[in-house]
């Protein structure tokens, strides 16, 4: 409301102060997430980004980031979002690093045009891994028999009560090296001449930011409202894109009669969402956080 009556002012009555939209893109990255633990994911953030870019007289669109990472293929998603809008309504990118953006977390930092970070925040981690668990011996204490029928003799591979098969590992190991080598050619794409020749740089280790500023992997050090108000002016406005309003309502509200879960849905979901803290304290637990 305020942006459309500015608009109706005379130039000479409108404010000089610069808006500018701000996203904050915080937690860990996987595909659609749940009711009880909602998470980065294209689908989760396409709606924010977009009302960023629809600022007409913003200069830059700034996106604060903060995860430790997750499924590759929704961090790209939501890298090539930004800068296809960037492209589109040709607005500057300006990328501001908190605790971490680690993995998935900085491939979606290189969509900026300027990725700025905390001195102590963690950078990197540009590299792909897979975990799981071996169930085999716990099988054979608890009398356990594993019976698997399957049309095609692929369709069982890496089956976690089944002992490794050296196949199916270096099968996933093929695999790994062509998402990681998708990740070097869009960081080198979107850093160019700004990465320093360093051996260790693509091997998934991670630096804080005061390092990754010697390494190429960030441009500058600072927090979001002082490089903003040194760059635009000290009146600038930030203004902070939130989803609309029920958003979050709706999918906390899964308690409720009206929402249309039963007590099984309440319950695989809340097993579920106990799977999903687990894997998402492990990526944070990497990085000490």
């Amino acid at each position: 409301m305020r942006r459309l009556l500015s608009r109706l002012l005379p130039k000479s009555m409108r404010s000089q102060a610069v808006t500018i939209p701000v996203i904050r893109l915080h937690g860990t990255i996987m595909s659609g997430g749940g009711q009880f633990r909602p998470s980065l994911s294209l689908a989760s953030t396409a709606s924010l980004i977009e009302k960023a870019f629809a600022f007409t007289d913003a200069p830059a669109v700034a996106i604060s980031i903060n995860s430790p990472g997750g499924s590759p293929v929704q961090s790209r998603l939501i890298y090539k979002r930004i800068r296809d809008l960037a492209a589109e309504k040709n607005k500057r990118v300006l990328i501001f690093v908190e605790d971490v953006a680690a993995s998935g977390g900085y491939m979606i930092a290189v969509a900026g045009d300027e990725i700025i970070a905390d001195p102590s925040s963690i950078v990197g981690s540009i590299g792909v891994v897979s975990a799981s668990f071996g169930f085999t011996e716990l099988m054979k204490k608890i009398g356990v028999e594993r019976r698997v029928y399957t049309a095609g003799k692929n369709k069982a591979v890496l089956d976690p009560f089944k002992p490794e098969n050296k196949a199916d590992i270096e099968r996933l190991k093929a695999l790994q090296l062509e998402v990681h080598d998708t990740f070097i050619d869009l960081v080198k794409e979107r850093r160019g001449s700004k990465l320093k020749d360093d051996p260790d740089l693509f091997t998934g280790l991670f630096w804080t930011g005061k390092k990754g500023l010697e390494l190429g992997l960030v441009d500058a050090l600072g927090d979001m409202r002082t490089v903003l108000k040194q760059r635009f002016g000290p009146k600038t406005r930030l203004q902070l894109i939130t989803p609309p309003r029920g958003f979050f309502g709706r999918r906390l509200g899964v308690f409720g009669s009206a929402a249309g879960f039963s007590a099984p849905d309440i319950a695989g979901a809340a097993a579920g969402g106990l799977i999903d803290a687990a894997e998402e304290r492990a990526l944070w637990s990497r990085f000490g956080l």
